[in-house]
């Protein structure tokens, strides 16, 4: 069985000289490699074909037979790194908690420590007959957080 610590290291070794980073390394029965790789400003198909070819080359499949999928964090894929979280400080995220609240916000700010993610609630001010909208920050850390993902809206 090809480990998942010499892959991760063969891919860190390489991208440690690009903008790209390693969202996640997955192996499947069948010796299935799946590496998924981010940028902050998009990756192109040449960075994962270039990928490919590296750990391909460092791999010997006489050893150990495999299948090899390189390819970069969909945008519909819950963030895996701190790294993803960064990236989309400013854009509105939708978060589902592991106590089952799923809520949508635009995220603030993110660290070792957790996230803090803008939310809007309607609230019914004392004496007013409507509800009117306010802004909170609500900060979670990522232990409550089941998964984050980029919330697409077409406007």
């Amino acid at each position: 069985m090809i480990e998942k610590d010499v892959i991760s290291q063969l891919v860190e070794e390489k991208l440690a000289s690009s903008g790209n980073y390693l969202v996640d390394v997955v192996i499947k029965p069948g010796n299935l490699i799946i590496i998924e790789i981010d940028n902050d400003e998009g990756v192109c198909i040449d960075d994962c074909a270039e990928l490919s070819r590296y750990v391909e080359g460092h791999l010997d499949r006489d050893a150990e037979d495999f299948e090899l999928e390189v390819g970069s964090a969909g945008i519909t894929s819950p963030f895996k790194v701190l790294r993803q979280y960064v990236k989309n400080i400013g854009n509105e995220v939708e978060m589902l908690l592991k106590n089952g609240t799923k809520l949508t916000g635009v995220l603030k700010s993110a660290d070792e420590n957790g996230v803090v993610v803008t939310v809007e609630k309607q609230v019914k001010p004392e004496g007013a007959k409507r509800k009117v909208t306010v802004q909170e920050d609500q900060s979670y850390t990522f232990d409550e957080i089941k998964y984050t993902k980029y919330l697409i809206r077409f406007k």
